[in-house]
Protein backbone atom coordinates (compact mmCIF):
# COMPACT_ATOMS: atom_id res chain seq x y z
CA UNK A 1 0.00 0.00 0.00
CA UNK A 2 1.57 3.40 -1.02
CA UNK A 3 1.70 5.95 1.86
CA UNK A 4 1.00 9.62 1.01
CA UNK A 5 3.38 12.32 2.04
CA UNK A 6 2.58 15.61 3.13
CA UNK A 7 3.03 17.21 0.08
CA UNK A 8 1.07 14.90 -1.91
CA UNK A 9 -2.14 15.48 1.10
CA UNK A 10 -1.33 19.28 0.55
CA UNK A 11 -1.82 19.03 -2.71
CA UNK A 12 -4.85 16.91 -2.79
CA UNK A 13 -6.26 19.10 -0.51
CA UNK A 14 -5.86 22.15 -2.17
CA UNK A 15 -7.48 20.84 -5.63
CA UNK A 16 -10.35 19.63 -3.46
CA UNK A 17 -10.86 23.04 -1.77
CA UNK A 18 -11.08 24.78 -5.49
CA UNK A 19 -13.12 22.24 -7.11
CA UNK A 20 -15.73 22.95 -4.07
CA UNK A 21 -15.01 26.40 -4.62
CA UNK A 22 -15.86 26.08 -7.94
CA UNK A 23 -19.19 24.22 -7.65
CA UNK A 24 -20.50 25.92 -4.63
CA UNK A 25 -19.92 29.59 -6.15
CA UNK A 26 -22.64 28.54 -8.88
CA UNK A 27 -20.13 28.39 -12.10
CA UNK A 28 -22.15 28.88 -14.86
CA UNK A 29 -19.81 30.57 -17.66
CA UNK A 30 -18.41 28.59 -20.66
CA UNK A 31 -14.16 28.87 -19.98
CA UNK A 32 -12.34 31.08 -22.06
CA UNK A 33 -11.06 29.00 -24.96
CA UNK A 34 -7.83 29.50 -26.49
CA UNK A 35 -7.76 32.15 -29.23
CA UNK A 36 -6.48 28.98 -31.65
CA UNK A 37 -9.82 28.05 -31.87
CA UNK A 38 -12.23 30.99 -31.61
CA UNK A 39 -13.46 32.13 -35.54
CA UNK A 40 -13.14 35.55 -36.65
CA UNK A 41 -16.30 37.05 -36.72
CA UNK A 42 -18.58 36.62 -39.71
CA UNK A 43 -18.50 40.48 -41.46
CA UNK A 44 -20.70 39.73 -44.86
CA UNK A 45 -24.29 39.27 -43.08
CA UNK A 46 -26.14 40.29 -46.30
CA UNK A 47 -30.22 40.17 -46.91
CA UNK A 48 -32.51 40.51 -49.57
CA UNK A 49 -36.17 41.02 -48.93
CA UNK A 50 -38.88 39.92 -51.39
CA UNK A 51 -42.58 38.97 -51.90
CA UNK A 52 -41.50 35.56 -50.17
CA UNK A 53 -39.60 37.39 -46.86
CA UNK A 54 -36.14 37.56 -45.78
CA UNK A 55 -32.81 35.52 -47.09
CA UNK A 56 -29.80 35.88 -45.34
CA UNK A 57 -26.67 34.33 -46.35
CA UNK A 58 -23.15 35.04 -44.99
CA UNK A 59 -19.71 33.24 -45.53
CA UNK A 60 -18.21 30.49 -43.33
CA UNK A 61 -15.08 31.78 -41.05
CA UNK A 62 -12.30 30.35 -42.34
CA UNK A 63 -9.84 31.18 -39.48
CA UNK A 64 -9.47 31.62 -36.37
CA UNK A 65 -8.48 35.48 -34.11
CA UNK A 66 -4.69 34.03 -34.15
CA UNK A 67 -5.16 33.27 -38.25
CA UNK A 68 -4.98 29.44 -37.75
CA UNK A 69 -7.17 27.16 -40.33
CA UNK A 70 -10.43 26.11 -39.28
CA UNK A 71 -11.79 23.02 -41.26
CA UNK A 72 -15.19 22.78 -39.56
CA UNK A 73 -17.53 24.90 -37.60
CA UNK A 74 -20.10 22.88 -35.39
CA UNK A 75 -23.05 25.54 -35.47
CA UNK A 76 -24.18 29.00 -36.05
CA UNK A 77 -26.19 31.23 -33.82
CA UNK A 78 -28.57 33.76 -35.31
CA UNK A 79 -30.21 36.06 -33.35
CA UNK A 80 -32.88 38.45 -34.52
CA UNK A 81 -34.97 41.49 -32.85
CA UNK A 82 -37.76 42.42 -33.92
CA UNK A 83 -40.27 45.61 -33.01
CA UNK A 84 -42.97 48.31 -34.44
CA UNK A 85 -41.87 50.66 -36.42
CA UNK A 86 -43.10 53.61 -34.07
CA UNK A 87 -40.93 52.32 -30.92
CA UNK A 88 -37.82 52.22 -33.05
CA UNK A 89 -35.20 54.04 -31.19
CA UNK A 90 -32.07 54.66 -32.96
CA UNK A 91 -30.10 55.54 -29.52
CA UNK A 92 -31.90 52.28 -27.57
CA UNK A 93 -30.06 49.11 -27.05
CA UNK A 94 -31.31 46.15 -29.90
CA UNK A 95 -33.65 44.00 -27.87
CA UNK A 96 -32.08 40.49 -29.55
CA UNK A 97 -33.48 37.59 -28.19
CA UNK A 98 -32.17 33.82 -27.71
CA UNK A 99 -30.31 32.57 -30.76
CA UNK A 100 -31.49 30.24 -33.10
CA UNK A 101 -28.93 27.18 -33.46
CA UNK A 102 -28.32 25.95 -37.18
CA UNK A 103 -25.95 23.97 -38.40
CA UNK A 104 -22.61 24.27 -39.11
CA UNK A 105 -20.18 21.89 -41.67
CA UNK A 106 -16.65 21.77 -43.07
CA UNK A 107 -15.37 24.95 -44.51
CA UNK A 108 -12.57 23.49 -46.64
CA UNK A 109 -14.57 23.32 -50.26
CA UNK A 110 -13.37 24.63 -53.75
CA UNK A 111 -15.29 28.14 -53.01
CA UNK A 112 -16.05 30.08 -50.11
CA UNK A 113 -18.95 28.11 -48.18
CA UNK A 114 -21.93 30.15 -47.80
CA UNK A 115 -24.47 29.84 -44.90
CA UNK A 116 -28.04 31.16 -45.32
CA UNK A 117 -31.13 31.16 -43.96
CA UNK A 118 -34.49 31.91 -44.81
CA UNK A 119 -38.02 33.04 -42.95
CA UNK A 120 -41.46 34.37 -44.04
CA UNK A 121 -42.90 34.81 -40.53
CA UNK A 122 -42.53 38.37 -40.49
CA UNK A 123 -45.23 40.95 -39.57
CA UNK A 124 -46.33 43.84 -41.67
CA UNK A 125 -44.75 47.44 -39.82
CA UNK A 126 -42.33 45.89 -38.29
CA UNK A 127 -38.90 46.61 -37.97
CA UNK A 128 -35.90 43.89 -38.06
CA UNK A 129 -32.64 43.15 -36.98
CA UNK A 130 -30.54 40.14 -37.67
CA UNK A 131 -26.49 39.18 -36.13
CA UNK A 132 -24.74 35.58 -36.49
CA UNK A 133 -22.01 33.59 -34.56
CA UNK A 134 -19.87 31.01 -35.69
CA UNK A 135 -18.78 28.18 -33.28
CA UNK A 136 -15.97 25.38 -33.43
CA UNK A 137 -17.28 24.10 -30.15
CA UNK A 138 -19.57 24.71 -27.51
CA UNK A 139 -17.49 26.51 -25.93
CA UNK A 140 -15.36 28.34 -28.70
CA UNK A 141 -17.78 31.36 -30.18
CA UNK A 142 -17.11 34.50 -32.43
CA UNK A 143 -18.29 37.88 -31.77
CA UNK A 144 -21.07 38.82 -33.15
CA UNK A 145 -21.17 39.67 -36.98
CA UNK A 146 -22.29 42.87 -38.62
CA UNK A 147 -25.77 44.11 -38.33
CA UNK A 148 -28.84 43.89 -40.57
CA UNK A 149 -31.38 45.25 -40.46
CA UNK A 150 -34.68 46.05 -43.10
CA UNK A 151 -38.60 47.08 -42.52
CA UNK A 152 -41.10 44.67 -43.46
CA UNK A 153 -44.21 45.64 -45.13
CA UNK A 154 -47.19 43.55 -47.03
CA UNK A 155 -45.58 43.10 -50.64
CA UNK A 156 -46.58 44.87 -53.95
CA UNK A 157 -47.03 42.71 -56.54
CA UNK A 158 -44.46 41.78 -59.43
CA UNK A 159 -44.23 43.79 -62.75
CA UNK A 160 -45.71 42.79 -65.28
CA UNK A 161 -44.96 43.02 -69.14
CA UNK A 162 -41.38 43.53 -68.93
CA UNK A 163 -39.45 43.95 -71.89
CA UNK A 164 -35.84 44.35 -73.06
CA UNK A 165 -34.68 45.72 -76.05
CA UNK A 166 -31.12 45.63 -77.63
CA UNK A 167 -29.80 49.03 -78.68
CA UNK A 168 -26.59 50.64 -79.74
CA UNK A 169 -24.01 49.53 -76.36
CA UNK A 170 -27.26 49.36 -74.56
CA UNK A 171 -30.05 47.66 -72.83
CA UNK A 172 -33.08 49.55 -72.97
CA UNK A 173 -36.12 48.10 -69.87
CA UNK A 174 -39.68 48.85 -69.82
CA UNK A 175 -42.86 47.43 -67.90
CA UNK A 176 -46.03 48.44 -66.30
CA UNK A 177 -46.50 49.73 -63.16
CA UNK A 178 -47.70 48.09 -59.85
CA UNK A 179 -50.84 49.46 -58.04
CA UNK A 180 -51.84 46.28 -55.96
CA UNK A 181 -50.43 44.95 -52.32
CA UNK A 182 -49.84 41.25 -52.78
CA UNK A 183 -53.50 40.49 -50.78
CA UNK A 184 -55.08 42.55 -53.56
CA UNK A 185 -55.39 45.95 -51.87
CA UNK A 186 -54.65 48.39 -53.56
CA UNK A 187 -51.00 50.44 -52.91
CA UNK A 188 -51.68 53.59 -51.01
CA UNK A 189 -47.77 54.76 -51.43
CA UNK A 190 -45.34 55.58 -54.23
CA UNK A 191 -44.01 52.83 -55.73
CA UNK A 192 -40.17 52.19 -57.33
CA UNK A 193 -38.35 49.64 -58.75
CA UNK A 194 -35.26 47.76 -58.61
CA UNK A 195 -33.36 46.42 -61.87
CA UNK A 196 -31.86 43.18 -61.52
CA UNK A 197 -29.46 41.96 -63.93
CA UNK A 198 -27.07 38.63 -64.41
CA UNK A 199 -24.45 37.80 -66.35
CA UNK A 200 -23.27 34.41 -67.62
CA UNK A 201 -25.82 32.60 -65.82
CA UNK A 202 -24.69 34.28 -62.20
CA UNK A 203 -26.52 35.53 -59.21
CA UNK A 204 -29.05 38.52 -60.34
CA UNK A 205 -27.45 41.44 -58.66
CA UNK A 206 -29.24 45.12 -58.43
CA UNK A 207 -27.86 47.31 -61.15
CA UNK A 208 -28.14 51.38 -59.87
CA UNK A 209 -30.56 52.77 -57.49
CA UNK A 210 -33.97 52.44 -57.65
CA UNK A 211 -36.01 54.06 -60.09
CA UNK A 212 -39.62 55.74 -59.95
CA UNK A 213 -40.49 55.64 -63.55
CA UNK A 214 -41.52 52.26 -65.44
CA UNK A 215 -38.21 52.57 -67.90
CA UNK A 216 -34.63 51.57 -67.88
CA UNK A 217 -31.40 52.11 -70.04
CA UNK A 218 -28.40 49.65 -68.70
CA UNK A 219 -25.71 51.09 -70.46
CA UNK A 220 -23.04 49.60 -68.49
CA UNK A 221 -23.05 46.50 -70.62
CA UNK A 222 -20.18 44.64 -72.80
CA UNK A 223 -21.19 44.27 -76.72
CA UNK A 224 -22.16 41.09 -77.82
CA UNK A 225 -22.55 39.70 -73.80
CA UNK A 226 -25.98 38.20 -73.12
CA UNK A 227 -27.63 39.47 -70.02
CA UNK A 228 -30.68 38.30 -68.32
CA UNK A 229 -32.96 40.87 -66.47
CA UNK A 230 -35.47 41.05 -63.41
CA UNK A 231 -37.31 43.81 -62.24
CA UNK A 232 -38.40 44.24 -58.52
CA UNK A 233 -41.14 46.56 -57.43
CA UNK A 234 -40.36 48.18 -54.03
CA UNK A 235 -41.52 50.41 -51.25
CA UNK A 236 -39.50 53.50 -49.26
CA UNK A 237 -40.59 53.23 -45.91
CA UNK A 238 -38.83 55.84 -43.06
CA UNK A 239 -36.13 54.99 -45.42
CA UNK A 240 -35.73 51.63 -45.65
CA UNK A 241 -36.86 49.63 -49.22
CA UNK A 242 -39.26 47.22 -48.62
CA UNK A 243 -38.74 44.36 -51.42
CA UNK A 244 -41.74 43.32 -53.11
CA UNK A 245 -42.38 40.66 -56.24
CA UNK A 246 -40.08 39.99 -58.73
CA UNK A 247 -40.92 39.65 -62.42
CA UNK A 248 -39.92 37.01 -65.24
CA UNK A 249 -36.80 37.03 -66.41
CA UNK A 250 -35.97 38.46 -69.48
CA UNK A 251 -32.76 38.61 -71.65
CA UNK A 252 -30.81 40.94 -74.46
CA UNK A 253 -27.97 40.97 -76.06
CA UNK A 254 -26.28 45.22 -76.34
CA UNK A 255 -25.14 45.77 -79.94
CA UNK A 256 -23.06 47.51 -81.53
CA UNK A 257 -24.72 49.86 -83.99
CA UNK A 258 -22.14 52.76 -84.36
CA UNK A 259 -20.11 52.79 -86.99
CA UNK A 260 -16.36 54.37 -87.64
CA UNK A 261 -14.87 57.50 -88.76
CA UNK A 262 -15.09 57.85 -92.41
CA UNK A 263 -11.58 57.60 -94.11
CA UNK A 264 -9.44 60.94 -94.58
CA UNK A 265 -6.37 61.68 -97.43
CA UNK A 266 -8.85 60.06 -100.45
CA UNK A 267 -6.53 61.15 -103.70
CA UNK A 268 -7.17 59.20 -106.86
CA UNK A 269 -4.26 59.10 -109.95
CA UNK A 270 -4.71 57.98 -113.67
CA UNK A 271 -2.68 55.17 -114.40
CA UNK A 272 -2.66 52.56 -117.64
CA UNK A 273 -4.50 49.76 -115.84
CA UNK A 274 -7.44 52.48 -114.78
CA UNK A 275 -7.93 55.22 -111.75
CA UNK A 276 -6.00 54.13 -108.61
CA UNK A 277 -7.68 55.36 -105.83
CA UNK A 278 -5.84 56.00 -102.22
CA UNK A 279 -6.47 56.74 -98.95
CA UNK A 280 -4.94 56.71 -95.21
CA UNK A 281 -4.94 53.64 -92.93
CA UNK A 282 -7.56 54.37 -90.14
CA UNK A 283 -6.56 54.48 -86.74
CA UNK A 284 -9.63 53.13 -85.38
CA UNK A 285 -8.59 49.34 -84.02
CA UNK A 286 -12.55 48.50 -84.83
CA UNK A 287 -12.11 48.68 -89.07
CA UNK A 288 -12.46 45.80 -90.99
CA UNK A 289 -12.20 46.89 -94.09
CA UNK A 290 -12.78 49.72 -96.79
CA UNK A 291 -15.30 50.18 -99.58
CA UNK A 292 -15.03 52.00 -102.76
CA UNK A 293 -17.68 54.23 -104.12
CA UNK A 294 -17.59 55.59 -107.57
CA UNK A 295 -20.18 57.86 -109.00
CA UNK A 296 -20.93 59.37 -112.34
CA UNK A 297 -21.80 63.20 -112.90
CA UNK A 298 -25.42 62.43 -114.07
CA UNK A 299 -25.91 60.09 -111.08
CA UNK A 300 -27.27 61.10 -107.46
CA UNK A 301 -26.01 58.26 -105.74
CA UNK A 302 -22.31 56.51 -106.01
CA UNK A 303 -22.40 52.99 -106.72
CA UNK A 304 -19.80 50.69 -104.55
CA UNK A 305 -17.09 48.81 -107.00
CA UNK A 306 -14.95 47.32 -104.53
CA UNK A 307 -13.83 46.37 -101.22
CA UNK A 308 -10.74 46.21 -99.38
CA UNK A 309 -9.08 44.26 -95.92
CA UNK A 310 -8.05 46.73 -92.92
CA UNK A 311 -4.29 46.77 -94.48
CA UNK A 312 -4.90 47.81 -98.13
CA UNK A 313 -5.46 51.40 -98.77
CA UNK A 314 -5.88 51.53 -101.96
CA UNK A 315 -7.90 50.30 -104.90
CA UNK A 316 -7.51 50.51 -108.90
CA UNK A 317 -10.71 50.84 -111.15
CA UNK A 318 -10.23 49.18 -114.24
CA UNK A 319 -13.50 49.74 -115.76
CA UNK A 320 -13.49 53.56 -116.05
CA UNK A 321 -16.43 54.95 -118.39
CA UNK A 322 -14.85 57.23 -120.92
CA UNK A 323 -18.22 59.46 -121.86
CA UNK A 324 -18.75 61.51 -118.44
CA UNK A 325 -16.73 62.44 -115.30
CA UNK A 326 -16.49 60.58 -112.70
CA UNK A 327 -16.64 60.76 -108.84
CA UNK A 328 -14.55 58.34 -106.16
CA UNK A 329 -15.32 58.22 -102.26
CA UNK A 330 -14.36 55.62 -99.90
CA UNK A 331 -16.41 54.32 -96.15
CA UNK A 332 -14.96 52.42 -93.55
CA UNK A 333 -16.88 49.01 -92.49
CA UNK A 334 -16.14 47.70 -88.92
CA UNK A 335 -16.19 43.98 -86.95
CA UNK A 336 -19.45 43.95 -86.28
CA UNK A 337 -22.09 41.43 -87.79
CA UNK A 338 -23.40 43.17 -89.90
CA UNK A 339 -20.54 45.85 -90.27
CA UNK A 340 -21.11 49.30 -89.62
CA UNK A 341 -20.15 51.55 -92.59
CA UNK A 342 -18.98 54.70 -91.98
CA UNK A 343 -20.26 57.67 -93.96
CA UNK A 344 -18.51 58.29 -97.41
CA UNK A 345 -15.50 60.59 -97.35
CA UNK A 346 -15.33 63.70 -99.31
CA UNK A 347 -15.38 62.41 -103.36
CA UNK A 348 -12.65 63.05 -105.57
CA UNK A 349 -12.10 63.49 -109.29
CA UNK A 350 -9.50 63.89 -112.16
CA UNK A 351 -8.85 67.67 -113.25
CA UNK A 352 -8.45 67.80 -117.09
Amino acid sequence: MKVLNGRHIAGFLLFAGALVFAVGCGFKNYPVPPESVVPKAIEDLRYSVDEKGVNLTWSYPVQTVRGTDIPEVSSFELYRAVMPVEDYCSGCPIPFGEPQILPGGVTTTETRRQGSYQTSLLRSGHKYFFKVRSRTSWWAASDDSNIVTFIWHTPTKAPQDVKAKAGDRRVMLSWSPVSTYMDGRAVDMPVGYQVLRSQDGQNFEAVGEPVSDTGYVDQKVVIGRKYAYKIQSILLLQGNVVGGGSSEEVAAVPLDLTPPPPPVGVSIIGTGAGIKVYWERSTEPKVAGYRIYRRAANQDTPVRIGETAAEVISFTDSHVPGDVRVYYSVTAIDKATPPNESQHSMEVTLRY
